[in-house]
């Protein structure tokens, strides 16, 4: 059941993002009276259709391929490769009749409503959610790196003040892209000290590798035992609900970190673990498991407090516009890494299925929504990117046109726009077998 709702949520998510992407071609080629043929959700590959109907002129359809979706319209070079209504002349109401300056706005159509539904989708999340985040002067006991973090030369106890010499306010910006996406330096306080940790350029491929483990999380101090599994191994040594861990092996162990460090390096071995139980301390002895696991539930001492910043609808549209073009940003950034060879491809780039794994094996309608907002604002800046069958390659030329005066040729048109399909084909080939691999790897 929670892969069919993973593979629904990124249907109905597709879905909405290909109708609104096609439909901003077709209302533009509408308000120039530019005859639209088709309009389809999903590919009518080799004639085969899973619905359609006619109105007005114009056939609406589902295609059995889910690999996107087009508008065929009338007297223009486009992925259907049907040149033979250019063979007569050019009518009134035809692509190719059309100004450049129309034209240029029908291929942008498409983009434009990405832009607009991921701009939207930001700016009401943000209205509804606020902004939470937590100010790093909360962050008293400093930060615990994860193995990335560490990979990098991060510590326990590490207070970072600023990136590339900006002093940072909020946690988030320590989580950001902006890191992430690697090529900083970050200053931090160690043990009375400053000093530098560089962020690799190549961090991506090392974040790919290890999916779900952790950058780096605020350090906190252990508390109490909370529960103690019935049967398990803390439950034979004789823990109980209450007991205040003070150290392993006599090693103190006041954050959660350090006792989590020490178990996992004892594994399959004998362990005296001291606890403070009604003011007393007790030792009580065991060996830990191969899994690490001793099969206790632990209180942590969340004394950082988080904020919520509120917004009014006015408010919330700046901070949602600013979120939805980073996405763009970023997405260029990532391409320009690839292309330096800072970052390998199979490591940044994900398909159909990569995606589906995003939103998960349970409804989350804000998590829904969030990840339609970045694919609508990362289709945007994919199709304007300047290859031949993509809405860029359309618009390169058409700037081309302006700039020199006069069409290219038909027969250029109809031979770039072949190139461009196996380029896309190659891509989504890349792309597709990439998604496999990493499932099954």
């Amino acid at each position: 059941m929670g892969v069919l709702i993973m593979v629904g949520q990124v249907i109905l998510g597709l879905s909405i993002l290909i109708v609104l992407h096609e439909l901003g071609h077709f209302l533009a080629a509408r308000a120039f009276g530019i005859k639209v043929e088709k309009f389809y959700l999903f590919f009518d590959a080799w004639g085969v259709k899973l619905f359609k109907f006619n109105y007005k002129g114009c056939e609406y359809g589902i295609g059995w391929l889910p690999l996107g979706g087009y508008v065929k319209i009338a007297g223009m070079i486009d992925e259907s490769m049907d040149t033979e209504q250019l063979k007569g002349e050019p009518q009134p109401w035809e692509f190719r009749s059309k100004p450049a300056w129309q034209r240029l706005i029908v291929m942008l159509g498409g983009i434009i409503v990405n832009i607009v539904v991921g701009v939207v989708v930001f700016w009401m999340l943000t209205f509804k959610m606020g902004n939470t985040d937590i100010k790093m002067d909360q962050l008293v006991n400093g930060i615990v790196p994860g193995s990335i973090g560490e990979s990098i030369g991060l510590k326990a106890g590490d207070k970072v003040i600023s990136i590339d010499g900006h002093r940072i306010e909020n946690y988030s910006e320590l989580i950001s892209s902006k890191v992430l996406m690697g090529g900083v330096a970050l200053t931090v306080e160690r043990n009375g000290a400053t000093t530098e940790v560089k962020v690799p350029a190549d961090l991506l491929n090392t974040l790919s590798d290890k999916k779900g483990e952790k950058f780096i999380e605020p350090r906190v101090k252990t508390t109490s035992v909370a529960e103690v599994t019935p049967g398990s191994v803390a439950s034979k040594m004789g823990f109980i609900k209450g007991d205040s861990i003070i150290a392993v092996n006599e090693v103190p162990v006041p954050f959660f970190d350090e006792f989590k460090a020490q178990i996992k390096a004892n594994i399959n071995k004998a362990v005296a673990i001291k606890v403070l139980r009604k003011g007393t301390e007790v030792s009580l002895q065991g060996n830990v498991p191969v899994d690490a696991m001793l099969g206790i539930g632990i209180n942590r001492d969340y004394s950082i407090k988080s904020f919520t910043t509120q917004y009014s609808l006015m408010e919330a549209f700046p901070i949602g516009a600013k979120k939805a073009f980073t996405v763009i940003t970023d997405n260029a950034k990532g391409f320009g890494k690839i292309f330096k060879g800072e970052v390998r491809a199979d490591k940044a780039l994900s398909g159909p299925i990569g995606i589906a794994t995003l939103f998960g094996t349970e409804v989350d309608w804000i998590r829904f929504w969030s990840l339609v907002g970045m694919l609508s604002m990362a289709l945007a800046f994919m199709n304007l990117l300047p290859i031949p069958a993509l809405d860029g390659g359309h618009v390169l030329f058409l700037l081309v046109e302006m700039i020199q005066g006069k069409p290219l040729s038909e027969k250029f048109l109809e031979k770039a726009q072949m190139v461009g399909f196996f380029i896309l084909l190659a891509l989504m080939v890349f792309i597709f077998g990439n998604d496999i691999f990493k499932l099954f790897k």
